[in-house]
Formats: C-alpha cells, structure tokens, sequence
C-alpha cells in the first residue's frame, strides 16, 4: 500500500508518502508545500491545490489521510486551514483516492497510545517507527508522516478485521 499523508495549511502543507505495511513500512518521500503571504488567499489555494495534484501523479498514492481540523482560539486560522483542507480534498477526490481523516487526538493515540502527547515525542515517534536516522523537518513534513502512519497502521488493523470476520 502507498498512503500520502497531509498536515493541512495555508502557509505550509506538509505531505508524507509511505509505503509498505506492518513492520516494512518505508518512507517514499516528504516535503512541504509553501505558499507566501503575500500573495491572495485564491492564489495561495491555487498553489496549494496544483502542487497536491502534481504530488498525486508523481507518487500515485492508493489513499490520502488528512488531518482534521481543530478548532482552537484563532477562528480566522481555522477557516483558512479549512480551505486548504478543501482543495487537498478536492484534488484527491479528483485523483479516485480513498480519503480518510483523522483528528490530531487519534494520530497522537495511534503513535504515542497518549492523546496529550507533546511535539516532541510525536517527531521522536515518526522517526523510530519509520526507523529513520533523524527527525524529518521541517515540522509540518514529519507531522504529515505521522497522520499517513496513523493511517496506514488503522487501515492494516481494520483489513485484517475484516478478513477475520
């Protein structure tokens, strides 16, 4: 399986491609798409929804995890993630993808097995269970790896549910 994870943002999107399943899960590629505040929220959307969509056709994914979005004090940034979210949507749902979404809460219990689990210990966790030399960076790539091993953990655990049923 090929899953491509995303850390939604309007000024950083961070993107992870893994591969593999259970213990042989390797990471394919990660990065970050950046867009400047200087340019319109449209443009900034436009960049953000053409560089998903050329990241889909270079790696050909089967699925995308997107974070979920957490409404916390700033109302005018959580609006703006909700419109990056959208287009990430969009461009997978144009691509065929199966698209899943988790809440920071469920990465944070799937990586850590604790919901309140700190930055820190969740960058730790991407690269021990990726079994990488260092923390990915910047940030918002490692935080996308992390929603794409979310994924691609619960998705294994619930094919195998369901071939035991």
């Amino acid at each position: 399986m090929k899953a491509l994870g995303i850390d939604p943002g309007t000024a950083t999107t961070g993107y992870g491609i893994l591969e593999g399943e259970g213990d042989d899960i390797k990471v394919v590629d990660y990065g970050c798409i950046k867009t400047s505040s200087k340019e319109t929220s449209s443009a900034r959307l436009k960049k953000i929804f053409s560089d998903m969509k050329n990241i889909i056709s270079k790696y050909k994914p089967k699925c995308i995890a997107v974070e979920k979005l957490f409404f916390g004090v700033n109302t005018k940034t959580a609006m703006a993630v909700g419109q990056a979210r959208g287009v990430i949507l969009l461009a997978a749902s144009q691509a065929g993808l199966d698209i899943a979404e988790y809440t920071p809460l469920e990465v944070k219990m799937a990586l850590t097995g604790y919901g309140r689990a700190d930055k820190q210990q969740m960058q730790q966790m991407v690269k021990r269970l990726l079994k990488l030399d260092k923390i990915p960076k910047p940030d918002d790539a490692a935080d996308a790896l992390a929603v794409a091993l979310c994924h691609v953990n619960s998705d294994g655990f619930n094919s195998k549910v369901r071939k035991a049923l």
